[in-house]
């Protein structure tokens, strides 16, 4: 694919091979049931590595896939009431295919391999491939992990065919310059969970001794920090009001030196009496109500939005906040809503 050299060259380099469990899906997607109802759901950053030889390598009757994502909506596609299910994977050395399922094509009372058509691409499966795109344009929700070495570039491409979607991502994401304002201007958003998640990985990926183990299989699996879903599904938590106790106080509550607003180190620390700007760590954003606050900006010199401009009382320091001349880590700055 022409202009893609360089990024296929970048991607075969990278660790981003990373595998979902089928239960870090369950977790997550039990909540957006009431959305996929007769829509097309598209994978395209999958692998999932159709059986040719019809072996049920899981033993769970859903057949030869390596994506967990492709199995988790065969499994559960009567129950959503899906129109369709698509997935697509990438190969830097080859074309590629895709798997579709629209249903119970045999008639036999089950969606089993049999419904499942796989056709060849002429490309390679990226996700930017004029192939890729247009598999898009018919789906109404990308469900998948994409690469994380180039999700500012994935997010841009979900936002430019207007899709919904959720995804799994860094939560250090949060702060890019490219998806920040997405966040602030309520187009995306995290979903029900995060922390630290464990992923099934190629075998030539290197030994660690911390967030690494081999189970019984030989299997190779690393947990990886920070991790969480986004999403632009609307969602019940999204409008559960958090519960405040502390009061404020200027000792336990300082104010930057370089910004007029006040140090919340943890957000189960947001003062209920404070109604000014406050800078709260990047976790706050997983139970962020947008009826109950109001994203500001962020500490950092990248944010030269005029909401962070009008707060800032030290052009000389331009970056994290600074208490009594230490910089902070990077915060979100809020302010709640009355």
């Amino acid at each position: 694919m022409a202009g893609n050299k360089n990024v296929h060259v970048s991607r075969s380099c990278k660790t981003d091979e990373f595998y979902t469990q089928l239960s870090t899906i369950e977790d997550e997607l039990k909540h957006y049931k009431q959305h996929f109802k007769g829509k097309v759901v598209f994978c395209n950053a999958d692998d999932p590595a159709f059986s040719e030889d019809g072996v049920d390598h899981f033993g769970d009757g859903l057949g030869g896939y390596t994506s967990n994502f492709f199995r988790y909506f065969k499994l559960n596609f009567k129950e959503l009431g899906l129109k369709k299910l698509i997935a697509t994977h990438f190969d830097p050395n080859k074309p590629t295919y895709k798997l579709e399922l629209t249903g119970d094509i045999n008639n036999d009372g089950n969606i089993t391999d049999l419904d499942v058509i796989k056709t060849p691409l002429k490309q390679n499966g990226d996700f930017r491939s004029p192939e890729c795109i247009e598999i898009l344009k018919e789906s109404d929700i990308v469900v998948t992990n994409p690469p994380f070495s180039i999700f500012r570039e994935y997010i841009a491409q979900l936002m430019e065919y207007k899709k919904d979607f959720l995804i799994i991502g860094n939560q250090n994401a949060l702060s890019y310059r490219e998806i920040f304002p997405l966040v602030k201007e309520n187009k995306m958003w995290l979903g029900y969970n995060s922390g630290h998640f464990w992923f099934r990985v190629p075998d030539y990926y290197e030994e660690k001794q911390t967030d690494f183990k081999i189970d019984e299989t030989g299997q190779k699996w690393r947990r990886m920090g920070n991790i969480c879903w986004y999403t632009n599904l609307d969602i019940e938590k999204r409008h559960q009001d958090k519960i405040l106790y502390k009061k404020y106080t200027p000792e336990e509550f300082p104010k930057y030196d370089n910004y007029d607003a006040i140090e919340v180190g943890r957000t189960d620390d947001i003062p209920v009496d404070y109604f000014d700007a406050m800078g709260v760590p990047l976790t706050f954003m997983s139970q962020f109500n947008p009826n109950q606050f109001e994203i500001i900006g962020q500490t950092h010199s990248g944010d030269t939005s005029p909401e962070v401009e009008a707060l800032r009382t030290d052009p000389e320091h331009r970056h994290g906040g600074r208490i009594n001349g230490k910089e902070k880590f990077a915060r979100i700055i809020i302010r709640r809503k009355q």
